[in-house]
């Protein structure tokens, strides 16, 4: 009800002619934003948690991981390492245990298994805390981006977007406090404005666009959602930090 209410007032009262089939419309079509991101979101994390496990894995071994080294701070990898850890620990994934009762050494899985049970949030702070290497180069590069600073800023949005789809809170208008760099340098075509609001909806889209056209070239999330904001007349493309011109922007055609 929020936006459509008059918020200086202390009564709040309603501004226009709003009924309570507007606002639960609206918050219809949230509901099925949130589905039609959680799905590109799912094929994003699968995509990046195989390259990274396999880039890293070719010249560092099966427990890369655990390889302090690799890292750039020795306190954030503890952290993480703690947390992969526990997760581990929780996990009832049948290679997890089947893991644990034929192997003594090394202690725990390998990269493929143990960084299969960890979630996204952990993976973006993992990658970020990698120390610069042809490995991480390589992983960049193939997700159409020059600099991985803007990758690693990129997986924590990607995350950050992930939790509040699975927890089923408001998206359409939020304000994000994990929201992406902008690149300047791209492999491929991204957005020509760059005056937009990176805490805002319309960056974190743009971004997620622009990988699944990488690494799912066949994908209908264009289309879907311009029908559904079509099938909205409440939704307000400003607030979600559309500019203008959007449609005519080369990733969005």
């Amino acid at each position: 009800t929020y936006p459509f209410q008059n918020n200086n007032e202390p009564n709040h009262i309603f501004s226009g002619n709003i009924s309570f089939e507007n606002i639960i419309s609206l918050y219809v079509f949230d509901r099925k934003l949130r589905l039609l991101l959680f799905d590109g979101l799912e094929k994003i994390e699968v995509a990046l948690r195989t390259k990274i496990i396999y880039e890293l894995a070719i010249n560092n071994g099966s427990h890369w991981h655990e390889n302090a080294d690799l890292f750039r701070i020795s306190s954030r990898f503890e952290r993480d390492s703690d947390k992969l850890y526990e997760e581990i620990s929780r996990s009832t994934e049948t290679f997890i245990k089947h893991y644990k009762s034929n192997y003594t050494k090394p202690s725990n899985p390998p990269a493929w298994m143990s960084l299969e049970v960890a979630s996204l949030g952990l993976l973006s702070k993992l990658f970020e805390n990698l120390k610069k290497s042809v490995e991480k180069k390589t992983i960049t590069t193939a997700f159409g981006l020059a600099s991985p600073v803007i990758l690693e800023s990129w997986m924590h949005s990607f995350a950050h977007l992930r939790n509040i789809c699975a927890h089923h809170a408001r998206l359409w208008n939020r304000r994000f406090t994990a929201g992406p760099q902008l690149p300047q340098k791209t492999y491929y075509p991204f957005l020509n404005n760059h005056n937009i609001y990176p805490n805002k909806l319309y960056a974190s889209l743009s971004c997620r666009l622009y990988i699944l056209n990488i690494i799912s070239p066949g994908h209908s999330f264009k289309n879907n959602f311009r029908l559904l904001i079509q099938s909205s007349k409440l939704v307000n493309l400003k607030e979600m930090g559309f500019p203008q011109d959007w449609d005519n922007e080369p990733l969005w055609q």
